[in-house]
């Protein structure tokens, strides 16, 4: 999510100066909160405004909108002047060639599309480009008022009298388009063009916005703070009531300067783009598609760093520095917190299971020599262990020292340790069968040494 600033010279009344009115944007987009991917694209920049809604899933709506974006920021490097609306529908025609060829490289993306809502600003007047049900918005002296209407299933029903705007909200077809851009169908946009002035703030959004925040609510929402902060919050606001949809909005406010301009304002304020046409994987897989410079770099692929947008040259604009999307923070409820309790004690026990899996010791079995695997702490009498072999050489038979040893248990290494004890235990007992006048051996009167496990 980014902020900018773009001048530009506002023709003024008869006899004042001139003023300048600053274009001030930013951009958010989110997968929300029921999706497997963003198929949404945004785009902000020096004069153009964008919001496309893929769809086709499998058939990469993602490619599709992030075609879209890229075709019509192509507008804003060169500002078509007085022939804008020209420029805007020969963008429509440009953007479904695009398709049409994306489609014939890889024909498993046939069934992919878009809608495109563009707004395109010179001076005092914004011109408008719509297809589909992603919308335009106007905030002007605290009244919100729709620029685009809905080319949907239910608009048309709305239109003929037959349900209510209310009744359309959730109506079971509220989705079904009429006209999107898919590459196969030539279409033809909504196009408009109206003056604005200085205080006039606008939103496009794709309709994972608009089909869960009413008018009410986006009008609230929209009448204070900056772009960046609304955008923030208009995001925000989807997510916490279900984003059952991916959620792409776009702010700028026309903001009034009124200090004299130069002669010459290039302009070099980097632009912002968010959702599928950011991410550097989808860029990879339209290499026909000549995208826009970003401000804000894939995260995917590059590391993120908050770097100061360029300031226009001369223009004395402010270059705000581009900025990162909060990160959304999410309670857990206590059913979540009781099964990640229980997943970490599972985990530990686990864990715990497989080291003393492989612990060995040499002790007293029933009063043979025997091998136990696992660890002689723990419930029970062998703790957390059992025996696995047992020798036919009694414990009685080793010398007095070994037999203690062997009662107290003699820790190995490894099974194949353990195995070696027992081996020389074995040949100590035959020692003192052979010499048992050897010192330390028993005699043939010693008690047997009790058994039982250790």
């Amino acid at each position: 999510m980014t902020t900018n600033e773009q001048p530009a010279a506002v023709p003024p009344p008869s006899g004042e100066g001139t003023v300048r009115l600053r274009l001030r944007y930013a951009a958010r987009s989110d997968i929300g909160l029921v999706r497997q991917g963003n198929e949404d694209s945004g785009y902000a920049g020096g004069h153009m405004l964008v919001v496309a809604d893929g769809m086709g899933g499998h058939a990469a709506g993602e490619l599709a909108s992030a075609t879209a974006v890229a075709t019509f920021a192509e507008l804003d490097r060169e500002p078509p002047g007085d022939e804008v609306l020209t420029a805007l529908a020969d963008a429509i025609d440009q953007a479904h060639d695009e398709l049409s060829r994306v489609i014939g490289d890889s024909p498993d993306f046939a069934g992919m599309g878009t809608t495109v809502t563009a707004l395109s600003w010179e001076g005092d007047r914004v011109a408008l480009a719509h297809v589909g049900d992603s919308r335009a918005y106007l905030l002007r002296d605290g009244q919100l008022q729709q620029l685009t209407k809905d080319h949907t299933f239910v608009q048309t029903l709305v239109d003929a009298g037959r349900i209510t705007q209310d009744e359309a909200a959730v109506h079971e077809k509220r989705n079904l388009l009429i006209k999107a851009l898919d590459g196969v169908h030539h279409v033809e946009p909504d196009l408009s063009m109206r003056e604005v002035k200085a205080g006039d703030r606008f939103l496009l959004c794709s309709d994972g916005l608009s089909g869960v925040l009413k008018p009410g609510e986006l009008q609230e929402l929209l009448t204070s703070g900056d772009p960046t902060g609304t955008v923030t919050r208009l995001v925000e606001r989807a997510l916490e009531a279900g984003a059952p949809d991916n959620v792409t909005c776009v702010v700028a406010d026309l903001v009034a300067d009124p200090e004299p301009a130069p002669a010459e304002t290039p302009s070099t304020a980097m632009p912002v783009v968010v959702g599928a046409a950011a991410e550097l994987r989808n860029r990879d897989r339209l290499p026909g598609i000549d995208f826009p410079a970003d401000s804000q770099p894939d995260p995917d692929r590059t590391a993120p760093a908050e770097t100061p947008s360029p300031a226009t040259s001369g223009a004395g604009a402010e270059a705000v520095p581009a900025t990162k999307p909060p990160k959304r923070k999410r309670r857990l409820g206590p059913l979540v917190i009781s099964l990640s309790a229980v997943a970490i004690v599972l985990i530990a026990l686990v864990g715990f299971w497989g080291w003393a899996h492989n612990q060995y010791y040499v002790g007293n079995v029933n009063g043979k020599i025997g091998i136990y695997q696992g660890i002689k702490d723990g419930f029970g009498p062998n703790g957390f262990s059992k025996a696995i072999q047992t020798s036919t050489t009694s414990v009685s038979q080793l010398p007095t020292y070994s037999q203690d040893e062997i009662n107290k248990t003699i820790q190995a290494g490894n099974l194949e340790s353990a195995r070696n004890i027992v081996a020389t235990l074995e040949a100590q007992a035959a020692q003192c069968a052979a010499v048992p006048k050897t010192p330390g051996c028993p005699s043939p009167t010693t008690t047997p040494a009790s058994g039982g496990a250790p």
